[in-house]
């Protein structure tokens, strides 16, 4: 096959052809700078951003090696206006940089006089900023430091933080390793993110992203502040720290709704964080508590406001942050960046699936047709409720039905937006109802039935999205979403990516009502699986209760 297996265009587009010889090469050494927009079967398409090239400069990449990755692997000539245009985006990172002073404290220096007068006269960075030193630097107030990296980043000025961390308060932890050993890829996240001192791991649902927390953790050898979305979250990650590390019982606390423990280990959930009263969060003296080490954000693509407004006052604490996927769908991906740091490894879930780690996945959409009446209430209904309308026709508890009969004696889920539709779905199935009005005890046995098989399905809401722990669940049917989010329906996918004893692909089909704004939704939240190289057939469920395999 001549010529590389990249296309570099103009508009910042990289078109990637899978199946050349030097693909991987290639995907390797632009995976630091380009952020993967599509992956279907035979061209990948990737975008470089300044955000993605800043990525890149934060976690050591320059300019150079950029252009360098171009150049070797494009099939024809690069643009030269692209180039032109890398070389001076990566030279804006680094123009300004927070630093220690000996004499002054933190302060904010650049190499580039002009640029700090630029971003002065910006009416939201100016308060952030105290006393010139002289000409080149000025003074931070230390509980600024977040505040103004999220600033400069929006004005397309990243500082590079070189102020450094505290080691806060020892306190030994270490891997157990006695029956198990840390995957390859685990450990290069972990050393990734201990060689930049924060920022991001991207794995896959399912790929162990509490082990590399625990291996943060050993590395870090301090107390460790763990917040998480919610408490059945906060007590598998108990359990998995003490199964996997030297930590007890005595050593980890839970933070929650329902506990107030503060130890050298504690996990907080993200709610209880954000409760507000009367303006003021009485919970983020949490904060000060200890003297953390070491801050880990569990589903880090979820951060509600209060916990970014928090972890702008921890910057001089080490950060990690866990997630499947960097995709918000409020555009704050530049605010992670700021405020936790970049990403420092990331793994595509295609490589870790072929590595055998995760299972392969068959993405099946099932689309039902609305009854003529049902047609006529939602060409007459107001927008809100056309979703509503669409997501719970009876059509696709039939349908529910004919999946779980088909899937007998496979652990299944069955996933919902609409606690009606629900409770519907768990009468008619006669199977356990989740939502977030059960109680985490009882969510507790029931997930703990269905591990051991006592259970094998569940009808469960929302709750179940994320940080739950099934590793036998194989097959998922989702009803209904929440509107066309990427990342739920990324995380529904994980919940049946562990990979399974004996070896058998996950199931997963999504229910749709077409020539609905349902569908429109079905296929933005397929967006971020797309790019993961994930295929969805389309099938009729009037062809899949006639067709054992589902295919036309």
């Amino acid at each position: 096959m001549t010529g590389g297996p990249l296309i570099v265009q103009s508009d910042k587009t990289l078109l990637l052809e899978v199946d050349h010889e030097g693909a991987e090469a290639a995907r390797r050494d632009i995976a630091p700078f380009a952020e993967l927009e599509r992956a279907p079967e035979h061209i990948h398409t990737y975008r470089v951003t300044p955000l993605g090239l800043w990525n890149a400069r934060a976690a050591g990449h320059d300019a150079e090696q950029v252009i360098d990755a171009l150049l070797r692997h494009s099939r024809y000539a690069v643009p030269q206006g692209l180039l032109v245009d890398i070389a001076e985006t990566m030279a804006r990172y680094g123009r300004l940089t927070i630093e220690k002073d000996p004499a002054h404290g933190l302060v904010l220096r650049t190499t580039d006089r002009p640029v700090l007068e630029e971003v002065l006269r910006h009416r939201r960075i100016e308060p952030l900023l105290g006393e010139r030193v002289d000409p080149d630097t000025i003074l931070v107030h230390p509980s600024e430091r977040g505040h103004l990296k999220q600033q400069l980043l929006k004005i397309g000025w990243p500082a590079e933080d070189l102020a450094g961390y505290v080691n806060g308060e020892a306190h030994p932890i270490t891997l157990r390793e006695d029956g198990w050993v840390m995957r390859p890829y685990q450990r290069q996240a972990v050393e990734g993110f201990w060689h930049g001192g924060s920022g991001v791991v991207v794995l896959p649902c399912g790929a162990g992203k509490t082990i590399v927390g625990a291996g943060a953790m050993a590395a870090a050898g301090a107390t460790t502040l763990i917040l998480v979305t919610n408490t059945v979250a906060a007590r598998q990650w108990k359990d998995e720290l003490l199964r996997r590390t030297s930590l007890t019982e005595k050593e980890i606390g839970e933070y929650s709704g329902t506990r107030k423990e503060i130890r050298p280990v504690t996990i907080a959930t993200y709610q209880v964080l954000s409760v507000r009263r009367r303006g003021v969060y009485p919970h983020l003296e949490l904060l000060d508590a200890r003297d953390w080490g070491l801050v880990v954000y569990d589903e880090v693509h979820l951060l509600p406001a209060p916990i970014f407004r928090m972890t702008a006052d921890l910057q001089a604490r080490r950060r990690l942050g866990l997630t499947a996927t960097l995709v918000r769908e409020d555009g704050r991906e530049g605010d992670v960046f700021s405020l936790i740091g970049p990403k420092r490894f990331d793994a595509p879930w295609k490589d870790i699936e072929a590595q055998g780690w995760i299972a392969p996945a068959d993405c099946v959409e099932v689309r039902v047709t609305l009854g003529q009446a049902e047609r006529m209430a939602y060409a007459v209904a107001e927008a809100d409720e056309r979703y509503r309308l669409a997501s719970c026709t009876p059509a696709k508890e039939r349908v529910v039905q004919d999946l779980v009969a088909r899937h007998t004696g496979e652990p299944t889920l069955v996933i919902g937006q609409y606690l009606d539709q629900l409770d519907t779905l768990a009468e008619r199935l006669d199977a356990p109802l989740i939502t977030g009005e059960t109680t985490v005890a009882e969510r507790q046995r029931l997930f703990e039935a269905f591990r051991s098989g006592e259970v094998g399905l569940l009808v469960v809401s929302k709750v179940a999205n994320f940080s739950i722990d099934l590793p036998e669940a194989s097959v998922a049917i989702q009803v209904s979403g929440t509107f066309g989010s990427r990342q739920e329906e990324a995380q529904r996918l994980g919940r049946v990516l562990r990979p399974k004893g004996d070896g058998r692909t996950a199931h997963f089909y999504t229910i749709v009502s077409r020539d609905t704004i349902d569908a429109d939704y079905a296929a933005h939240r397929q967006r971020f699986l797309a790019e993961q190289g994930y295929a969805y057939r389309i099938v009729d469920a009037d062809d899949l209760s006639q067709d054992p395999d589902g295919r036309r």
